[in-house]
Order: structure tokens, then sequence, then C-alpha cells
């Protein structure tokens, strides 16, 4: 199997293709490290005390004057048994030009730290290519019940190109060592 299949089954299997986006075909390569040099990959589950700064996202693409937007949602918001604010929005940037870093795009939705109070939580970060190159993309009234599918329809953003997500849950005493 292919890195890329596995990449997309282990996003089927975390409910994020389904839940959250339709099946795509993975494009871009997109890397994010938290400040502790603490790399998410799909389903690994990272503390809450790791999470509390926004990521350093790396994104590829190889086109000149491509842009990219991300997302970062929370599907499970307030808990994955009762997900009734699902999605919460986390953080959105714009106008991130291929082959760099997301602090070269404009952050319209600031970082939002993750706090899972209730359960185990997945936070998704989506890639969308900004199909006309630089384009306004609006940011939404509220970060409660966003919609990523709806998100990427009103603004021409189609598919995901790149998605990644990770799992966290309330750090309790017993767990801190």
């Amino acid at each position: 199997m292919s890195s890329s299949s596995r990449h997309m089954e282990t996003l089927c299997v975390g409910r994020i293709v389904g839940e959250v986006v339709d099946m795509f075909v993975p494009s871009v390569k997109m890397s994010i490290t938290y400040s502790s040099n603490k790399q998410v990959a799909n389903g690994h589950e990272l503390m809450p005390s790791v999470i509390t700064s926004r990521p350093r996202v790396e994104i590829g693409g190889d086109e000149f004057r491509t842009a990219y937007t991300l997302i970062m949602i929370d599907p499970d918001a307030p808990s994955p048994s009762d997900p009734y604010l699902r999605e919460h929005l986390h953080w959105i940037v714009t106008d991130i030009p291929a082959t760099t870093d997301v602090s070269f795009g404009r952050e319209i939705v600031s970082y939002e730290t993750p706090k899972p109070v209730i359960g185990i939580h997945r936070y998704a970060f989506i890639l969308f290519k900004q199909l006309r190159g630089r384009q306004t993309v609006r940011a939404p009234g509220t970060r409660d019940q966003f919609n990523t599918r709806k998100f990427a329809e009103d603004n021409g953003l189609g598919l995901p190109v790149a998605a990644l997500y990770f799992n966290s849950q309330r750090e309790t005493a017993a767990r801190r060592r």
C-alpha cells in the first residue's frame, strides 16, 4: 500500500473523511509541528500542554503563485458523545504561498488553544488550494457549528489537498509524570 493510500486510510478510520470532508486525493505535502518538536501524525495523541501555542505548518506544492487556505477544527465539541457544537473552529489562515509556512499567510481567525474537557477529541487541519490564487476568503461569524464543506463551497475552494489530525484529551493529575 502506498504512503498516500495509508494516509487516506487513517483519515477514514479517524472519520475525518466522512464526517468533516469528502474523499479527496492528497496532492500537497503538509507537516505540522508544535513548539516542543511534537509532529502531528494522524491518530496520534498530543497533550493539551503541548498544543497551547500555534504550530509551525509547512506547506509543499510547487506551482508558482499558488496560495492555500488552512483551517483547524474540532469535530468533537463539546464532547465526542454529544458534539452539538460540531465543528468548532480553532484557526483559519489564508493566502499561504506554496513551499512556505503559515507565517507567510494571512490569519483571518486567530489560533484558539484546544482545551478538551470531556473525552478524546480529534483536531483536524484541512488544507485547501485557493483556486483563484490570492482570493478573498471570508471569516465565519462564529467558531461554533462551523461546517468545513460549506465553508469550502462558499469560498470556492473545492476539495482539500491535504489533511492531518491528532487526538487530545484533558490531562489529569494522575496522567502527568
